[in-house]
């Protein structure tokens, strides 16, 4: 948190930058990097790489949030998210950018993901619950959002440790 790319507005990668060498190291160094930090997300910005990508991998089965459907690991290249039912639902949400600290954020349940894979072949996704907020959260970094600018109560931030407390 405090980096200046995390706040910028990704640029769209090019379909002809979809081979580009660049691209492919960033990929892998993300792939590499997602599991190291323990996270199920990771976006470009969050490396310090102003583009409009994402990877996320989600293991599944039963978690503090519930049972989760599983994810193998997808890239999602100018991804965008089309909320199709507008009714929320709230989850404490963490960051590899913001670390040590937990926010109650409210998010549409219900979304459309379009994006483009690594060949440039477009494909969508129908989100619900959980799933449907973790896209939004790493989509917002394309966007300079972190979850912290959608906390409707700033007394629902609070350390990690805390909120294990609390759950305890």
């Amino acid at each position: 948190m405090g980096h200046p790319t995390l706040r910028q507005v990704a640029r769209p990668i090019l379909r002809e930058e979809l081979s580009a060498p660049w691209l492919l190291e960033l990929v892998e160094d993300m792939k590499e990097t997602l599991p190291a930090a323990g996270g199920i997300g990771l976006a470009a910005p969050q490396v310090d790489v102003s583009v409009r990508l994402a990877i996320i991998e989600i293991e599944g089965g039963l978690s503090r949030y519930g049972e989760i459907e599983a994810m193998p690991l997808t890239v999602f290249i100018n991804p965008e998210i089309e909320v199709l039912d507008p009714a929320t639902a709230g989850y404490w949400e963490g960051c590899l950018s913001v670390p040590g600290l937990r926010g109650f954020v409210e998010r549409p349940q219900h979304v459309r993901v379009r994006a483009l894979d690594m060949n440039g072949e477009a494909f969508e996704l129908e989100l619900k619950g959980f799933l449907a907020t973790v896209f939004q959260h790493e989509f917002d970094h394309l966007d300079g959002k972190l979850y912290i600018d959608r906390l409707k109560d700033s007394r629902l931030l609070v350390f990690e440790d805390q909120l294990m407390l609390q759950e305890s």
